[in-house]
């Protein structure tokens, strides 16, 4: 039971890894099967990029309490997990924007002529996240009550739940997202919040008591009431709230 806690972590990396190669694969691509043409549409891939995705960020939660159930701590198990994040929610969502940059493009008229280089800036998020997670390994004790800068999980899970947005287009979001413009807005945000010194709300108060865990109960609250009216969009709803939220929150110590 001692290795649990690595497994998971294995698992998230793992996970990640194949969030990695469904999002590779999300695109129209052509294929010759008999000496015929045929169009492969791939977005169903992203879709289940986004999945694995997921699947990461659950495994992400389960190993930290594994370990603090069982009573096992380890730098390896800290360095670890600092190296599965920045694949599953630093390069796996870093793929998806670029793929997002990419059908952005694509729909211009001089598609055929645009630079692979305009999309790199997509992978700044893992960049950002990876200095995130190695700035959070030095000064841990600092960030028992709150995180420092945006956490790289939670950057992760909001990148993923765009190709979902995409895929159901609620309210008219899924075409706000085919603009070049917003997508850049989006990385360059993201990018700041991770290496920013906002105090962002840990997910797992301090305590159980109201004065402790109401922002938790606030984010959860209201993303549950969203979901009738903007659906797949109610989690990038409750990310933006728990934004807000750290703002005005200030984190008590237990």
């Amino acid at each position: 039971m001692k290795h649990l806690p690595n497994l998971l972590t294995l698992a998230n990396l793992f996970f990640g890894c194949i969030a990695i190669a469904f999002t590779l694969n999300s695109q129209p691509f052509l294929s010759v099967v008999n000496g015929a043409e045929y169009w492969i549409i791939g977005t169903e891939q992203a879709y289940w990029g986004s999945i694995f995705i997921f699947a990461a960020a659950v495994c992400d939660m389960l190993d930290g309490a594994a370990a603090r159930a069982l009573k096992v701590f380890s730098p390896i198990g800290k360095d670890l997990d600092s190296l599965a994040d920045v694949v599953s929610f630093g390069v796996a969502p870093s793929m998806m924007l670029f793929k997002m940059l990419w059908a952005s493009y694509m729909m211009d008229a001089d598609a055929m002529d645009v630079s692979m280089l305009v999309m790199s800036p997509a992978f700044l998020v893992a960049c950002f996240g990876a200095l995130r997670l190695a700035r959070f390994n030095i000064t841990s004790t600092e960030q028992k009550s709150s995180f420092i800068g945006m956490p790289i999980p939670a950057v992760g899970v909001f990148v993923a739940f765009l190709p979902l947005i995409n895929w159901y287009n609620p309210m008219g979001l899924g075409l706000l997202l085919l603009n070049k413009w917003v997508i850049y807005l989006i990385i360059a945000l993201l990018c700041w919040l991770m290496v920013s010194k906002i105090r962002f709300i840990k997910f797992m108060p301090a305590r159980w008591q109201p004065a402790y865990y109401w922002p938790q109960a606030v984010i959860i609250v209201a993303a549950l009431a969203s979901i009738p009216m903007l659906h797949v969009a109610a989690l990038p709803f409750a990310f933006i709230l728990y934004i807000l939220l750290s703002f005005i929150y200030k984190p008590k110590e237990a």
